[in-house]
């Protein structure tokens, strides 16, 4: 979706261009060989999560659902969404727009292992998406996503909920 009809576009047209608190979420798209989904992002390039920011009353859970749908074309159950993780360090997720927006994203970070179809690009935030391997991750990775694997290793190694 371009920018101009997105909802932070709508935000920036009531708020200019003070810095947005914003709600969100991003999926952890793992298959059955331990491969993680990623997409190559339009705007700048970096491979992140399929994830973004909260649609007015929305919950974390629909965000999550609606951008995995949205931005890699596949479907999920709620139920299949494990939380993982929040972020909510600014020095891990504020983000700094081509046109000079910068956001800070709390979020929530969801695993998900089951979902329906094949993932494709929807070409307006993402332009390309691929498979890797956790120790084969493509290049420039967003900062975001490499705080979000070393969440989701800590979680593995504890069981418990990462902070951050």
């Amino acid at each position: 979706m371009p920018f101009e009809r997105s909802t932070l576009w709508g935000v920036r047209q009531k708020l200019g261009k003070d810095l947005v608190l914003w709600p969100g979420a991003t999926v952890f798209v793992e298959d059955e060989e331990g491969r993680v989904l990623l997409g190559r992002r339009r705007d700048n390039g970096e491979w992140a999560m399929p994830g973004g920011g909260a649609e007015e009353g929305q919950s974390f859970a629909a965000t999550a659902l609606d951008e995995f749908r949205e931005e890699v074309g596949l479907e999920a159950d709620r139920d299949d969404l494990i939380a993982f993780a929040c972020v909510s360090e600014p020095r891990d997720h504020v983000v700094h727009y081509p046109n000079g927006d910068v956001t800070h994203y709390f979020g929530i970070w969801f695993v998900l292992r089951r979902w329906r179809g094949e993932p494709t690009p929807d070409g307006d935030e993402l332009v390309e998406v691929g498979w890797f391997g956790r120790d084969d991750l493509p290049r420039p990775l967003m900062h975001s996503t490499a705080v979000a694997f070393a969440h989701y290793e800590r979680y593995l190694a504890t069981g418990r909920f990462q902070v951050g």
